[in-house]
């Protein structure tokens, strides 16, 4: 088990996957396993994978992204791991996913819920609705992403591992500003102990062996502790966790007495939603947002439609 557990984070770590797939794709297939009682993936096939998305998908009742999230790993495991060319694989397709518009605020309920929180999850709220950021693209922002000149941000390694740009709001480039004498405050106390290294992606850290502890490479958001890099086993600060917003948003969404059902990643859907509002050009927003597709974008337009209806209820006639 752990000779193949080794395996696959050695194939995962050669293709450039982030760590947080790496530890999905290794929880997934370890429930492969355990489901057919420590069964070796070589010595099953069609039957078993078959049974265990069947399991996933009318035992545990979990939702369709979750069963291709199960999916994706599996495929993983035998074409890129075990290198097995199986052609019961391409049997294999994609549970349906439901179509479901988001869930979006309007913009006196953004600010009744942001103006509920402060310090650095006020700052992160608002990077989330003003920019029309992912929160881990937001934690994962580091000193040099901040063009303050251009008032743009750099989005590294988004989702799909693509780069963008995107709106920095002159309203936050003074916050942002102060969190960074905060960071830079942190980073030199870290320095003077001798630690100060930040993880770097890639092989950056071999091209550029003094990068790790540059300021320019720092996060913006870094975490009050120290922690160990589960891969290279090396002590520095990472950036805060998701939850460090996620319970207080939820916390304040619950004093503004909204009943709809929000989270930090709504922030993202009211930024596309508000600029559609004001007549901005649907592949401009793609562009922000970091969309491969249109018709992803396109949801926008469907829940502007929900508004723009002009139809009276006949108890209002």
């Amino acid at each position: 088990m752990s000779k193949l557990l080794d395996q696959i984070r050695g194939v995962l770590r050669t293709q450039h996957y982030s760590y947080r797939t790496e530890r999905t794709y290794i929880e997934w297939i370890l429930q492969y396993i355990r489901f057919h009682n420590i069964k070796h993936p070589a010595e099953m096939g069609a039957v078993e994978v078959q049974a265990f998305l069947s399991h996933l998908a009318v035992e545990k009742q979990v939702a369709a992204s979750t069963q291709n999230q199960a999916l994706c790993a599996l495929l993983f495991l035998y074409k890129k791991v075990l290198n097995v060319d199986l052609p019961w694989l391409d049997k294999f397709s994609p549970a349906k996913k439901s179509s479901r518009v988001p869930v979006v605020l309007t913009k006196e309920e953004v600010k009744l819920i942001i103006n509920q929180l402060s310090g650095t999850n006020w700052l992160l709220a608002n990077l989330l609705y003003g920019a029309g950021l992912r929160l881990h693209e937001a934690l994962r922002l580091r000193v040099k992403d901040l063009d303050f000149g251009f008032k743009q941000i750099d989005v590294r390694n988004g989702k799909g591992g693509k780069d963008r740009f995107t709106v920095l709001p002159t309203k936050l480039i003074e916050p942002l500003q102060k969190q960074l004498l905060k960071a830079e405050k942190l980073h030199e106390q870290d320095l003077r102990r001798g630690l100060g290294r930040v993880e770097m992606p890639f092989a950056l850290a071999r091209k550029y062996p003094n990068a790790e502890i540059e300021w320019a490479w720092q996060y913006v958001f870094p975490s009050k502790s120290l922690s160990k890099n589960p891969r290279t086993g090396v002590m520095g600060r990472h950036h805060v966790s998701p939850s460090s917003l996620q319970k207080p948003f939820k916390a304040a969404l619950r004093k503004s007495r909204l009943t709809k059902n929000a989270s930090p990643h709504t922030l993202r859907h009211s930024f596309a939603t508000h600029l559609l509002q004001e007549g901005y050009d649907i592949r401009t927003i793609q562009d922000l947002l970091g969309h491969k597709e249109l018709s992803t974008t396109m949801i926008y337009t469907h829940v502007l439609q929900q508004h723009r209806l002009g139809v009276k209820s006949p108890v209002d006639l």
